[in-house]
């Protein structure tokens, strides 16, 4: 093709500018295939034509005026009122109940009162009943009327609640599940009769496996356990060993409370039971509903009939933060001290760890406080017992000090496992092992006995009898403990500051803690050194500050004001301080000079002359050559008077 000549193109712009200028049209250009010129020009014309054509968007707050049927908008106080309306409007649809709800509602804010008269609340709990007869099944569930149900139970007249009893009875198991309902059914068992409460429980057999893998229907079980006699408890308990004794409820009515004998007594299989107790337990472990007593005693039989594999699953399972749920019952006390045994150190780590920041809750727990002492006692890691633990209880010690729980923490330090702090039943469960996870050295006696308690079916197997190996795979023995005990106390003790801090607050809080009937205990232990001196042998100059302390204050003048006794007056202090001249000369010593020397004839009467009396009766020649010229005369005399048998002991 020949190429196109510029000097054409130029003249053809300067034709189509000058027709621009003098306002003549502009001839036509060919149209090319590929495009639609008018159509492009169509769709540029009628956007804007469109977007004027937009009708405007209807308010919903408008309403017509009486002239012109113009809208105006609402003010806010008519919105509100009209959403009202809608939302009472769509409750009357969805609840059948819902007019009754309102009314009961209103006569429950009258009832729950306290100044309201026995004779008021008697007949809005009448009106209140006559107005749910016959539909307290259907309304049992609602989060109103559930409330006012729990009231009317609560003060209603017997044969009222009787009543409402009747009502419900078919219905129990289904509102036992129900997450309002649970409360009324937790109110009718505290109000309920014995007969009452024998039917309840009858009405569970069959059903308490299912409902303790509830979460709200658990809490119905517990409550009823709880309430329930022994033979009731028992019932509900041997539901869970077997799939006979679920079926058949006469099965549950036996004397035998032991698993074992159970099993022997109705020739059952003890691999069939264990299968059983799994199925049941498993899923109850893995929801992690593990706050009931009953699960605690369920779960301290299965151990009891356990094999090595299975006992070590469910230890395994419950030893981390779940176990502080578990401790707060007698049971679930148990069950943290076998996790501490027989756990491994990753174990006894999570079990730790997982009580940081309720140390002192659990101090203070009667069972608690045990699982505490088992692992003062048994765990070898003494550096991660300090960090969580100890310093812990260093925080709230003179709490712990003046509580009846709290203070067995410490002594069990000061003097461990001793009958004076701890009951024969503490120190049973302090001692308790799993059979199957026991070596054959030290759980050879413990086997014995168990064995001796089965029958030929339940005997333990003697392979089932191993070494537990710790993380690092080395056999331990069945307290799981490698540390010698005074190693391990020593460091608890004395290393980590705790004896330092307890004899501050002792110093500190001395006058209280020895008016106190548990605090005294503790200033004892600690001014006569521990268990084996463990304290002298570190701290005597502080156990010095302390002896100082208490004479001191004992050398005060009698208070003539009653609330506040004198050392040697109060009950508690006097024989406290007894018993520290009997057990320690050098305390004896510095009380006699700094506060009884020259005085004690005016001390020799009363409680005061327990103490006065007890220089005379220590073992040690040279206290009693220390006050003989001064106290001598006083027996003589007969002010000062000392039992016999104390006389013929003295040297």
């Amino acid at each position: 093709m020949a190429a196109k000549d510029p000097q054409s193109k130029n003249k053809k712009r300067k034709a189509l500018a000058s027709n621009e200028g003098s306002g003549k049209p502009s001839p036509k250009k060919p149209k090319q295939l590929h495009s639609k010129p008018s159509e492009l020009q169509k769709d540029h014309t009628e956007k804007p034509a469109k977007a004027s054509e937009l009708k405007p968007r209807k308010t919903h707050f408008k309403k017509p005026t009486a002239a012109g049927g113009k809208t105006e908008p609402q003010t806010k106080k008519e919105r509100r009122v009209q959403a009202k309306e809608l939302a009472e409007a769509r409750k009357k649809k969805r609840k059948p109940h819902y007019t009754l709800e309102q009314e009961l509602a209103s006569l429950w804010e009258k009832m729950r009162c306290r100044d309201v008269s026995k004779e008021e609340r008697s007949k809005l709990i009448t009106e209140a009943l006559q107005k749910m007869k016959g539909k307290i099944p259907e309304i049992a569930g609602s989060h109103v009327s559930s409330r006012v149900l729990q009231t009317c139970v609560k003060y209603c007249s017997q044969p009222e609640r009787e009543a409402v009893f009747e009502e419900l009875r078919p219905h129990l198991l289904s509102l036992a599940r129900n997450t309002y309902a649970v409360h009324l059914v937790k109110k009718m068992l505290d109000n309920a009769s014995k007969k009452h409460l024998e039917v309840f429980i009858s009405e569970l057999h069959g059903h308490v496996a299912s409902l303790l893998r509830h979460m709200v229907g658990s809490v119905v079980v517990e409550h009823a356990f709880q309430l329930g006699n022994g033979p009731q408890k028992q019932g509900l308990l041997l539901e869970l060993y077997s799939t006979e004794l679920q079926l058949f409820k006469d099965l549950t009515a036996m004397k035998e409370r032991k698993l074992v004998d159970v099993i022997s007594k109705l020739g059952l299989q003890k691999a069939s039971v264990l299968q059983h107790m799994v199925s049941v337990i498993q899923p109850i472990l893995e929801k992690g509903i593990v706050d009931h007593s009953i699960i605690h005693c369920a779960l301290m039989e299965f151990l009891s009939i356990a094999d090595k594999s299975s006992a070590t699953d469910v230890l395994q399972q419950l030893s981390g933060p779940l176990l502080v749920r578990m401790i707060h019952t007698r049971e679930g006390s148990k069950l943290g001290i076998l996790c501490i045994k027989h756990g491994g150190a990753k174990e006894r780590k999570k079990i730790i760890k997982g009580m940081k920041g309720h140390v002192g809750k659990i101090a203070h727990d009667q069972y608690g406080s045990l699982v505490l002492v088992s692992i003062l006692s048994v765990v070898d890691d003494t550096k991660l017992i300090s960090k969580v633990i100890i310093s812990g209880l260093q925080k709230i010690l003179k709490e712990l000090l003046l509580d009846k729980n709290g203070r067995r923490v410490i002594l069990q330090l000061l003097r461990p496992n001793s009958p004076r702090y701890f009951s024969p039943h503490d120190l049973a469960s302090l001692d308790l092992t799993v059979p199957c996870l026991c070596t054959k050295e030290e759980g050879s006696d413990v086997v014995e006995d168990v064995t001796k308690k089965q029958t030929e079916s339940s005997k333990i197997d003697e392979s089932s009898l191993y070494d537990e190996e710790d993380a690092s795979g080395e056999g331990t023995k069945s307290g799981g403990s490698k540390k010698e005990p005074s190693v391990r106390r020593f460091e608890l003790l004395i290393s980590s500051g705790l004896a330092e801090v307890l004899i501050a607050t002792c110093i500190e809080n001395v006058g209280e803690l020895l008016r106190s009937n548990f605090g005294r205990e503790a200033v004892y232990e600690v001014a006569t050194g521990g268990s084996d001196g463990v304290i002298q042998q570190s701290l005597s100059d502080k156990l010095d500050a302390l002896h100082n302390a208490i004479a001191s204050l004992a050398a005060l003048p009698k208070s003539e004001e009653p609330e506040e006794e004198h050392l040697f007056e109060n009950f508690y202090s006097s024989r406290t301080i007894r018993k520290m001249i009997l057990d320690n000369p050098t305390f004896a010593s510095k009380l006699w000079k700094l506060a009884l020397e020259g005085k004690s004839e005016l001390w020799a009467e009363g409680h005061s002359g327990k103490v006065v009396s007890a220089f005379l009766e220590s073992s040690n020649s040279d206290v009693r050559k220390m006050v003989r010229n001064e106290l001598q005369p006083l027996q003589d005399r007969g002010i000062l008077k000392i039992p016999d048998t104390k006389q013929s002991n003295k040297v």
